[in-house]
């Protein structure tokens, strides 16, 4: 069976020979994780090897059977999805806020703007990636920095984030995906859909991932479209999405996960 490579989080970068690459900050070092025509490479450039990336599979035989079958064709043409689990608790919630009210695309460019002024730059097969500032240093930014990368709408939460995350972070770390998520609520100015999808992007299991979402109804729409999908504003989808899997999270995360992968390389 074939396999693809999820690339939804912003930190992924695309070159013209195909290759994917982003830098990714474990307990231990930092990482360049590439993919190319000869697979997924994982190379520390800073720190030890101690604590490496983890990959989460994701298998087209676990989708819900309760699914229109349209969807579930169009998901299973994909073969195996292979995402990174994002291995820096700080980075899925610093992705996450930035995310907050600005589109998918205005999103990317805010992150990486971000992370190369003020995070970590090192060498990638194509150049140069960056990795988010530390919680400690978003603590020591002036206002006007914040305004200087055009995050300055953003500055409350990742204040209030960072100071969080500095006091609760080791505990956080060893929670699950719900659990983690109902404690990042906690944080001013994080709402539910953040924190969900902090959590989801840490832990790797989208069995949590707020699924009325935009983007899942986009791409759920565009795989389907013959199905009778409810209104933009209809309520019914979440239900709808999550009735389908039942009781089974790894249905469940199957089809949220493929989805937004699908989306991914449509994009």
């Amino acid at each position: 069976m074939s396999s693809v490579l999820t690339t939804d989080h912003p930190a992924w970068q695309s070159y013209e020979d195909g290759t994917h690459a982003r830098a990714v900050r474990t307990a231990s070092g930092i990482w360049v994780v590439s993919h190319d025509g000869d697979g997924l490479h994982l190379v520390c450039v800073e720190g030890t090897e101690d604590v490496k990336p983890q990959i989460v599979s994701t298998d087209p035989a676990h989708l819900p059977s309760a699914a229109p079958a349209a969807l579930r064709d169009g998901l299973a043409q994909l073969g195996t999805s292979r995402r990174l689990a994002n291995p820096w608790l700080w980075d899925a919630i610093t992705t996450a806020v930035l995310r907050q009210v600005v589109r998918a695309d205005q999103a990317r460019k805010l992150y990486r703007t971000w992370c190369s002024t003020y995070g970590t730059t090192v060498e990638g097969p194509h150049g140069a990636l960056a990795v988010a500032p530390a919680s400690a240093t978003v603590l020591t930014l002036a206002e006007e920095q914040f305004a200087g990368v055009g995050v300055k709408f953003h500055r409350a939460a990742l204040l209030a984030a960072a100071a969080h995350y500095e006091r609760h972070h080791r505990e956080w770390e060893q929670l699950d995906a719900g659990a983690l998520a109902l404690d990042l609520i906690r944080i001013p100015r994080i709402g539910p859909w953040t924190a969900a999808t902090a959590a989801c992007d840490y832990t790797g299991d989208f069995s949590t991932y707020p699924h009325d979402d935009l983007a899942v109804r986009t791409w759920a729409a565009k795989i389907a479209p013959s199905y009778p999908w409810p209104g933009r504003k209809d309520k019914a989808f979440g239900p709808l999405w999550t009735g389908w899997a039942g009781g089974d999270r790894t249905a469940l995360h199957t089809l949220t996960l493929a989805t937004l992968t699908w989306g991914a390389h449509a994009r």
